[in-house]
């Protein structure tokens, strides 16, 4: 039995470490992360299901609904209950079956296990606040929500969430300053929503609403920008990767006066930089000389570089309504 074990799980590895090699060599960290994950999912599959014992039709069974797909993951928690995504799935599945309470107390116990995974931090808070009495945020949920924007500051979920948090509080100042930079990072259809829920904030707070997006200018600022990627990176980026176009003021602060955000869906592509892509409304396109442009693609989808990213070299350019540029992503972030 342990032989098999062994052997299967050396298996497991080998394959997945040829499938994974043109991420591996490209991008390490988002390699060896892929390679943990999978391996976990594969031992949880084989822990429920895949065991010598299957083998067996008299012990054989698949779960035929996600009551006994509980029921069994529980048994293999029981078993080794140091896995995080098991307790993940176990808080999923309750969930979905309504049992909130369960889904909350299942997330922790993930959150003991891995206490600095923004992702799982966001999801934990968010649990909480749906197993309460008015769906409201504790002090341990926001606890958490914080301890996530302190490992990843743009993560949008968690940032989402404790605006809500704050709102709830009645601290509707301190939402607006935890939304608003989430405008330079969501797309069109998504910042509209959000600049409504900002508003309302702001109503609260007793401050001005934010300015109407205006229609574009013949005349503004707007700079043409054409990207392309190295073809040695092609085909390394998973999918569902979103590429950032973003222009910041040269050697000023890092919130950009312009950004768009687009599916890494094929290269070159062309995109416009003007007024409308200003995710602040006291700084726009049309109001600095010169920018610093960068692109960006993002397997995470947050606007925040993250290692293993792979990246342009800035290019500084003049602004104007003729304005153009090229950027080449051709490098890894380390």
């Amino acid at each position: 039995m342990t032989a098999f074990v062994i052997a299967s799980a050396l298996l497991v590895l080998l394959v997945l470490a040829f499938v994974l090699r043109p991420l591996w060599r490209a991008r390490p960290a988002a390699g060896i992360g892929v390679l943990v994950a999978l391996a976990v999912t594969t031992g949880l599959v084989y822990a429920l299901v895949g065991t010598p014992r299957a083998l067996d039709p008299a012990q054989r069974k698949a779960p035929e609904t996600l009551s006994e797909a509980i029921t069994q993951l529980r048994t293999e928690l029981e078993r080794d209950p140091n896995q995080v995504e098991g307790w993940r799935l176990l808080a999923r599945a309750y969930d979905a079956e309504g049992r909130l309470p369960e889904a909350r107390d299942a997330y922790a116990r993930a959150v003991q296990l891995a206490p600095d995974e923004p992702a799982l931090l966001a999801e934990a808070a968010e649990a909480r606040a749906k197993a309460a009495e008015g769906r409201r945020f504790d002090a341990e949920a926001i606890s958490m929500l914080q301890h996530a924007l302190q490992v990843e500051p743009m993560h949008q979920r968690a940032r989402w969430f404790l605006g809500i948090a704050q709102r709830q509080a009645g601290q509707a100042a301190e939402a607006v300053a935890t939304w608003e930079p989430l405008l330079a990072a969501v797309d069109a259809n998504t910042a509209a929503s959000l600049r409504e829920q900002i508003n309302l904030a702001r109503a609260d707070a007793g401050m001005e609403p934010l300015p109407a997006v205006a229609e574009p200018d013949a005349n503004a600022a707007r700079i043409t920008v054409s990207v392309s990627l190295d073809p040695a990176l092609a085909m390394q980026y998973p999918d569902g990767a979103v590429v950032f176009v973003i222009a910041r003021q040269p050697d000023g602060p890092p919130m950009p006066v312009a950004a768009e955000k687009l599916r890494a869906t094929g290269f070159p592509l062309t995109v416009t930089l003007d007024d409308s892509d200003s995710p602040m409304p006291t700084l726009k396109l049309s109001q600095v000389e010169q920018v610093e442009l960068v692109a960006r693609i993002s397997a995470s989808g947050d606007a925040t570089a993250q290692p293993g990213d792979f990246e342009s070299a800035p290019v500084r350019v003049d602004t104007g309504p003729d304005a153009t540029a090229a950027l080449m992503i051709d490098h890894v972030i380390e």
